[in-house]
């Protein structure tokens, strides 16, 4: 039976450079797309079929010539055979090669650089979202490509807690963790934050570069996380709908959520190196992140980005715009595509159920930090 590679789909990326086979062997090599209109790529989600029977070798050839070549060492491949659940494969970077082996019974499996979650999981994330008592849900605009950018208000409190995640629709763990925040806010047990706070939400900021399968970029091209202190309706109208939106309500609290490449844990980012940085916002941001770590073993605070100099915050970043503009603590909080190597699991790695807990986990520590007068 002849071998096809496809990613015509939702989210899907991938271009075929050669299928060779030889018998119940075959070796495909393969190269990733890069954004439209960008030179970012690093993204892959691609089906393979007639592989029953057969024992195939999986290379990405421009491996080494991606955005982040140096998250692949330590990486392993996502792969499944029914959507559903997603295990890590064994993988190796050489020479700028990124190849992986597979000889599962099944005739079709699909592989991909992080466990997806497609424009479709996100329509029906949307419906029970929607539907669950006390929340409120807009379109605050329109993407694009003419897709809506959904945001939901939950609670009464006098604080303003905003979560935004998927400016870079390749971290698609990112929205696995709004997937899991979401329940937990339609539940029981956000009552005491949602009298606490009002909470903002907006589960996915690029669903064009989602459905187009980037890695970084919306449907220009355009990287919406350095759009943030002057986003226009041509460039990043998904940006400038959210910004807008803040500006009626106010920040005091914000989460940005997202995927990191190269290391190999769970941590947080933050604001210091903004002109405006007060006591109380560096003691906010400090005490989440030691609060998250003592709360889950998915959290740590040693590993992370180096500390950037006072007076020289990129503030076309989202974090360090919300900062300075509304004096809010503002955390990046980032999650690996390889594992949470303080706490691994070799079989998922990194993976969309942990990821969903982390989100429950972000708004437990939350709701003490409220109670605690903190924020």
């Amino acid at each position: 039976m002849t071998i096809h590679i496809d990613a015509a789909f939702d989210g899907g990326n991938i271009r075929v450079v050669g299928i060779a086979e030889d018998g119940d062997a075959a070796r495909i090599d393969l190269e990733i797309v890069r954004d439209h209109e960008s030179d970012f790529f690093q993204w892959f989600y691609f089906r393979a079929a007639g592989l029953a029977g057969r024992r195939a070798t999986f290379r990405i050839l421009n491996a080494g010539r991606s955005a982040y070549p140096g998250g692949w060492p330590g990486y392993r491949t996502r792969a499944s055979t029914d959507l559903d659940v997603w295990r890590t494969t064994d993988t190796r970077y050489e020479d700028g090669i990124l190849s992986f082996d597979w000889a599962g019974d099944t005739p079709v499996a699909w592989f991909a650089y992080f466990a997806p979650y497609t424009m479709e999981q996100h329509q029906r994330l949307i419906a029970r979202t929607a539907a669950a008592a006390g929340v409120e849900h807009r379109v605050l605009g329109h993407s694009l490509d003419g897709q809506p950018i959904d945001y939901f208000r939950l609670g009464t409190g006098t604080t303003q807690v905003w979560l935004y995640a998927r400016q870079h629709p390749g971290e698609s763990m990112a929205e696995w963790w709004m997937d899991g925040a979401l329940e937990w806010l339609t539940g029981a047990a956000a009552v005491p934050l949602l009298s606490a706070a009002t909470v903002h939400v907006v589960p996915n900021m690029n669903p064009d570069g989602t459905r187009r399968g980037h890695l970084r970029t919306n449907a220009a091209g355009v990287n919406l996380n350095r759009e943030w202190h002057a986003p226009t309706a041509e460039r990043s109208p998904e940006v400038l709908c959210v910004r807008d939106r803040m500006d009626e309500t106010g920040v005091d609290l914000a989460l940005d959520v997202h995927g990191d490449e190269a290391i190999a844990a769970n941590f947080i980012a933050g604001f210091e190196g903004i002109p405006s940085l007060t006591p109380a916002q560096s003691a906010g941001f400090a005490d989440f992140g030691r609060r998250l770590a003592a709360h889950t073993a998915d959290f740590q605070t040693e590993l992370g980005y180096p500390v950037t100099a006072a007076g020289k915050a990129n503030l076309s970043m989202s974090t360090n715009q919300l900062a300075e503009r509304f004096g809010a603590v503002s955390i990046t909080l980032e999650m690996p595509f390889k594992d949470h190597d303080p706490n691994p699991d070799a079989v998922e790695a990194w993976s969309a159920s942990r990821s969903r807990k982390l989100g429950v986990s972000c708004l437990e520590v939350v709701t003490a930090m409220l109670a605690d007068g903190v924020v």
